[in-house]
């Protein structure tokens, strides 16, 4: 006898002790595991050690997708022909009863859809319709799925034409050429006080790291280039340092509250 599952994959639970099936959504692919029949050859051979293999005795919904046993219905003879190769006649006239016994018990779980014909559970069927959730999505979700993918487009929209971020990208030397240490964000080295500028080109006026002997634009020779002009030192009265006993002031301060020197 060739079993054909009502599904189009299924998967053969049964052991020598006895016959449990699993059948799988035609469309999610979730499924039902039939109750566990005890098989009266194995029973007669020897005693039942447990009921086998880890099988459930009731039938239950299982999850997840056919794994490596799951097998297509147009191929599911040949295979488990091969598996269950060497039983006896009299087991294989159970395993065959046992096989319709749970399609009877599977298929009240399961519902066919009117224009696709494949069975379906029931999170994959639309009940006003009739018809799986392939062929007519349900109304609700449908809507959903419309409006959440509007909203990607809408904010990948807003994100392409979104102004991040402004100012001038140029290159900062971010070490020092003078003591090779990291230099900071500032004009000057963090370490030693080097100048910290970029060397102007003389031929297309683009600026370079100090270290730079030619051009990064040009290739125009930069040796004794003229580096941009560097910013005045800060005086006193911007950095609150008294020039007479360097105390420290706050920036402003015009005359030092330490020694009274005026900071100019």
């Amino acid at each position: 006898m060739t079993m054909q599952a009502f599904t189009r994959n299924y998967q053969d639970n049964s052991t020598d002790a006895g016959f449990q099936f699993t059948f799988y959504c035609d469309n999610c692919n979730d499924g039902y595991k039939s109750s566990f029949i005890e098989s009266d050859t194995y029973k007669k051979g020897k005693l039942l050690r447990g009921v086998g293999q880890g099988a459930s005795i009731l039938g239950s919904l299982v999850g997840g997708r056919v794994g490596n046993l799951g097998w297509s219905a147009d191929r599911a003879s040949n295979v488990l022909g091969e598996r269950f190769e060497g039983k006896s006649p009299e087991w294989q006239k159970e395993h065959e009863q046992a096989f319709i016994m749970a399609q009877n018990e599977a298929q009240q779980h399961f519902h066919r859809c009117h224009n696709c014909n494949k069975y379906v559970c029931d999170a994959c069927l639309n009940e006003d319709e009739g018809l799986c959730v392939a062929c007519a999505p349900r109304q609700e979700v449908y809507v959903a799925q419309a409006r959440a993918a509007a909203m990607k487009r809408n904010i990948d929209a807003a994100g392409e034409s979104a102004t991040v971020w402004e100012g001038e990208i140029e290159s900062k030397t971010t070490v020092c050429p003078s003591c090779g240490k990291p230099a900071g964000s500032g004009k000057f080295c963090n370490n030693c006080g080097a100048s910290m500028e970029l060397q102007v080109c003389p031929s297309c006026g683009t600026k370079n790291a100090q270290a730079v002997k030619f051009c990064n634009n040009c290739g125009t020779k930069l040796d004794g280039a003229a580096p941009a002009p560097a910013a005045p030192a800060p005086t006193p009265l911007e950095t609150g340092i008294c020039p007479s006993c360097n105390a420290q002031n706050t920036p402003g301060t015009k005359f030092c509250g330490e020694c009274g020197t005026k900071m100019e």
